[in-house]
């Protein structure tokens, strides 16, 4: 097995307000590694900006997740 696993989630803003769709996305990856033995050891972001009209911005969260032995 690997000792650390790097996957990347793309949250999708909506245009108006704040709220991810797809913040149980992220969960779920975290979750997914969690029961594989992985801990989330680094989480970072960028903002990617819109995406034509009312797609609001797109955040690109990269993790590192590290195995637990």
């Amino acid at each position: 097995m690997q000792k650390y696993v790097v996957l990347q989630v793309v949250l999708k803003e909506k245009f108006f307000g704040v709220n991810s769709k797809n913040l149980t996305e992220l969960e779920d990856v975290i979750n997914q590694q969690a029961e594989k033995g992985y801990r989330l050891h680094t989480i970072s972001t960028t903002n990617g900006g819109s995406k034509g009209f009312g797609g609001g911005d797109r955040i690109q969260a990269t993790m590192v997740f590290e195995r637990i032995d």
